[in-house]
């Protein structure tokens, strides 16, 4: 029996593995100066979106600054499946320690990262927490880094007595440890708005975010053919070696034309949208209308663009990956997307 959460899980999954496989794209082709330019880019636009409007649904905003910073990191990422603990030392001085696994980096994807990646987003996001809470006294102090093999990133949010110039809101002191972990101390999400489907779903949402803002981020830095270049080819690659692995998490076969149809309207009911298979008097093809799309929603012109045009890949590289091939294609219309299946004959 499929269940509705398998759905959302394997879509979590995909997305994960298309923003991990984005980045590797970007490292084996491009120069570390520009990843670290992408990464500021990505961070900054996600921090804008999604910082200061999760404070009160996190219940934060009414403790002391460097004390809220440090539990929103905490929150925040495991609603993503993140690990990430959470010491404080005193109200001005709050640490937070991301364990591995790394998500951002998941697997052997960790070792393709050049250390660039890591002070792209400190300066993005970390640098960026006591300018968006108006506070000026508010750093970020980096002692440990992902890709520099010491014990993984880890530092602390400060309050300083004096206002920090731009350059002063991102420190590195490498010989200091953190406090002694405590279970207790840990924060907890409120219970009664964050039950297990929201969970779930949030852990989705996290992953389709990330891979909306970096490729829109990438074709800022790299301009949008080159981002669609990149990150179609990473899209189709992925659609490709994840088949398999969501197929077989939502329960579909490697097999005909309607085994191909159930994978797809499965996969983007796991997404939240609309699909419905169209009449047909054609027996070698089936006809899917696809709606309300989660992964352009709320964006508009060249984002909308870049992010479809990549996205789509994915299901090219999905459907390319069956033992009977199947040919896809796709006719954008206003509000929806028309997808056909028909199938390769083998010789």
């Amino acid at each position: 029996m499929i269940k509705e959460f398998d759905l959302i899980r394997a879509q979590a999954r995909l997305h994960h593995a298309y923003l991990l496989g984005l980045q590797l794209m970007v490292s084996v082709n491009r120069e570390p100066s520009l990843i670290e330019r992408w990464m500021f880019r990505l961070f900054r636009r996600q921090h804008e979106e999604k910082f200061l409007s999760s404070f009160e649904k996190l219940g934060l905003n009414e403790l002391p600054d460097a004390v809220a910073c440090a539990q929103y990191h905490v929150l925040s990422n495991s609603l993503g499946g993140v690990g990430v603990e959470y010491m404080a030392e005193t109200k001005q001085k709050a640490w937070v320690r991301f364990r591995y696994p790394r998500w951002m980096y998941y697997g052997p994807a960790i070792c393709g990262m050049p250390k660039e990646v890591g002070h792209g987003f400190l300066k993005g996001w970390y640098a960026h927490n006591g300018v968006s809470l108006q506070n000026p006294n508010l750093g970020f102090v980096c002692v440990s880094e992902d890709m520099t093999g010491e014990f993984g990133f880890c530092g602390y949010f400060q309050e300083y007595d004096h206002a920090l110039s731009e350059e002063e809101r991102l420190c590195f002191a490498k010989d200091e440890v953190p406090p002694q972990f405590v279970q207790a101390d840990q924060p907890m999400a409120p219970d009664a708005k964050w039950n297990e489907e929201r969970k779930v779903k949030a852990n989705r949402n996290y992953s389709v975010e990330f891979i909306r803002n970096a490729l829109i981020a990438l074709a800022d830095v790299v301009g949008k053919d080159e981002a669609q270049k990149l990150g179609s080819r990473a899209a189709k690659l992925i659609g490709l070696q994840y088949f398999q692995e969501t197929r077989a998490m939502i329960g579909t076969e490697d097999g005909d034309l309607q085994s191909a149809a159930q994978y797809l309207c499965l996969m983007f009911r796991g997404m939240g949208d609309d699909v419905e298979i169209a009449s047909t008097q054609d027996s070698h093809t089936i006809r899917l209308i696809h709606s309300g799309l989660r992964i352009v929603r709320d964006l508009e012109g060249a984002n909308r663009d870049i992010v479809l045009n990549c996205w789509r890949q994915l299901w090219f590289g999905a459907l390319s990956s069956y033992r009977e091939i199947k040919h896809l294609r796709l006719e954008q219309q206003t509000n929806e997307l028309h997808w056909t299946i028909s199938q390769i004959a083998n010789h």
